[in-house]
């Protein structure tokens, strides 16, 4: 009788995690390593299954009932290293953030701590609101800008989920059959806010994410409804106006930022500083923020399909794809490696199926 080869699988561990491997023997006594995490300590073979228990429990729920926990189990399953806590928007007690206080923007509060302080008091409020604060189930969608959106008539399946998320300038007055109508919050910085303040809609956040020092300054001025100055710096003109309370205002928590830039995509660290290619686009902050806030996490809007130069770029302008050049601050195809793996692993849904 021939035996070809026999083999077992041990676990070998590394302090950080990234370079596990299953050890594989042969008859021979041969030593092969099999890496079972990738450089960033997600699951090469993605796991698409619950463990037992967690399948035992969202089986029993009701058919279309909110999953509570779901997207971070399933985010746990794949990158064992994802811890959830980490606030949306920061609050009174920013400073005891020990992952954000060593960082300058965008990936900290270095230096800024003074004028977060400023603007925290006059915000006063720093959650969802009262009535989605209380939920104990939420379900979110990111809506990105993408022309994949366009004709797709999934506005009122948007609309349905608790909270709905939309990025910088993105209409939706009179894209509504595509886009939905139910804005949760907004999330901008200074280059990207809506300028023209009879195209926000009612009854949304405003909410702020800096990326340089300059970025906090026009949002205290924002804040307080004081005449901005000081416009040298930013790379194109910036919104003089928002027509929200201090109240309707946050400031996203920038660890989405520093989680996802050097965490999940992989992106050069360069001494903690803003460089070539080292910063997440804001719709893969939002979903990152969305995985650490919400019990289930669906997508829209996303992703550029190069290979359709003459596929619209934005579902609200009439610019091609062809228009895309090589951005200096992101890395699109390392982005988009990441969030593949979230679709390919059920940790998020894709409405528009462009990721």
């Amino acid at each position: 009788m021939v035996v070809s080869c026999w083999s077992y699988y041990i676990l070998v561990f590394t302090e950080t995690g990234a370079e596990e491997a299953a050890v594989v023997l042969t008859k021979n006594a041969e030593v092969k390593r099999i890496p079972v995490y990738d450089k960033q300590g997600f699951l090469l073979q993605l796991e698409t299954k619950l463990p037992p228990e967690l399948a035992y429990k969202y089986g029993n729920l009701s058919s279309g009932a909110c999953k509570p926990g779901y997207a971070a189990a399933k985010m746990t399953t794949i990158y064992p290293k994802f811890i959830k806590s980490a606030p949306m928007f920061l609050d009174r007690n920013f400073k005891r953030l020990s992952k954000i206080s060593h960082y300058l923007p965008p990936f900290g509060i270095k230096t800024q701590e003074r004028i977060i302080d400023s603007i925290l008091t006059a915000t006063k409020n720093y959650g969802l609101g009262e009535r989605l604060d209380r939920l104990s189930c939420k379900r979110c969608i990111i809506v990105g800008n993408g022309g994949i959106l366009y004709n797709k008539s999934l506005g009122t399946r948007i609309d349905d989920y608790d909270v709905v998320v939309r990025l910088n300038e993105a209409p939706v007055k009179g894209y509504s059959r595509d886009v939905g109508t139910k804005t949760t919050l907004r999330i901008t910085y200074p280059e990207g806010a809506i300028q023209n303040p009879e195209n926000y809609e009612k009854d949304s956040l405003f909410v702020f994410s800096g990326f340089k020092p300059l970025d906090f300054k026009w949002f205290r001025q924002i804040v307080f409804k004081e005449n901005v100055r000081g416009l040298d710096g930013f790379w194109k003109s910036v919104a003089h106006r928002v027509p929200r309370d201090p109240t309707e205002m946050r400031i996203l928590n920038p660890y989405f930022i520093q989680e996802a830039a050097f965490h999940f995509i992989g992106l050069p660290l360069n001494n903690g500083l803003m460089g070539k290619g080292n910063i997440p686009t804001l719709g893969t902050v939002a979903i990152t923020m969305a995985l650490h806030n919400c019990d289930e996490v669906a997508v829209a809007g996303f992703g550029y399909d190069m290979s359709s130069p003459h596929a619209p770029l934005h579902y609200y302008e009439k610019v091609k794809m062809a228009a895309i050049k090589e951005s200096w601050t992101h890395d699109i195809s390392k982005e988009k490696e990441f969030l593949r793996k979230l679709v390919k692993a059920n940790v998020i849904t894709d409405l528009t199926k462009g990721i």
